[in-house]
């Protein structure tokens, strides 16, 4: 699903098409899906809304701790910013958010808190991860001793990047660097407790973050499985598991099936797509307490 508006396009990403408002921008999460840098020309159904419902539900919560450009998700203020009833707009249900604009800070704040993925890949081999020291002999999957803040850079085409926390200052000045590791540490404790009480262990998470009238702010999405590792949290401790409720069933299909990673990716199969649906949806549900009605089916 991928509707089509007839607004100006701010951007159209691997996932997200972004529509200019002016101060504002509409940003609609289709059910695209994209692995090793390939979108798929399987959509996933509902996974824009939960990646769009669990961002609105993350700002809600972290709004205490830090401002955010979400204005609204309700279709009603859409459809009076955007002159047509709301009946006309029935595709944009549940996947739009409006938010302001904000001039993006052009990194990925990643915060690990659990020896997993490329920091795992890293450690095994240099016995840091993106730089920092870290304790010998440590294991795949065990906890940090703290968390620690890995930035990337954000590239809308290709894999990210990560730099060290010098790279970081280099580009926005040592305060705002500071600041912006000390704010994703802050709010990857908060996750991090918060989906630990529901049954989720947040292995790590990324942020992103935008200047706006001076001053900082969350932008783009927040604690969804598409930015963040989630694991479940008695498999993980009574098994050392590590699966994850996010498009990683995707890419071991695909690893299985021996596709190349060079386009055009091949389509997905009927259960591929309903078992990652299930994992988006499980996230959503034990997150927010919640099961959507558009998730039953």
């Amino acid at each position: 699903m991928s509707p089509v508006l007839s607004l100006p396009l701010y951007r159209r990403g691997k996932v997200r098409d972004v529509y200019d408002l002016g101060e504002r921008l509409l940003i609609v999460t289709t059910d695209r899906l994209s692995a090793f840098d390939c979108v798929l020309p399987t959509p996933i159904p509902d996974r824009g809304k939960v990646l769009t419902q669990l961002s609105a539900f993350w700002f809600s919560r972290t709004l205490p701790l830090i401002p955010n450009h979400l204005i609204t998700t309700d279709l009603r203020a859409f459809s009076e910013v955007l002159g047509q009833p709301a009946e006309a707009l029935a595709e944009l249900e549940g996947r739009t958010m409006l938010v302001w604009r904000a001039q993006r800070i052009p990194f990925e704040c990643v915060v690990r808190g659990y020896l997993a993925g490329s920091g795992w890949r890293d450690y095994a081999r240099t016995g840091a991860v993106c730089g920092i020291r870290l304790p010998r002999g440590l294991r795949e999957g065990e906890r940090l001793p703290e968390p620690i803040f890995t930035p990337a850079t954000k590239n809308e085409a290709g894999h990210d990047e990560n730099v060290p926390f010098e790279a970081v200052a280099e580009v926005v000045g040592e305060g705002l660097a500071e600041r912006l590791r000390e704010t994703s540490l802050m709010l990857y404790r908060f996750l991090h407790d918060y989906a630990y009480g529901r049954g989720l262990v947040l292995a790590d998470t990324k942020f992103e973050f935008g200047i706006r009238e001076g001053k900082l702010m969350l932008i783009d999405e927040l604690g969804t499985p598409d930015s963040s590792r989630y694991w479940d949290r008695e498999a993980y401790e009574s098994e050392g598991s590590m699966e994850s409720f996010d498009k990683q069933f995707v890419r071991d299909y695909l690893e299985r099936i021996g596709w190349n990673k060079q386009p055009p990716a091949p389509p997905l199969p009927p259960e591929v797509v309903e078992a990652t649906r299930a994992r988006y949806l499980e996230a959503y549900r034990r997150l927010t307490g919640q099961i959507p009605v558009w998730g039953l089916r």
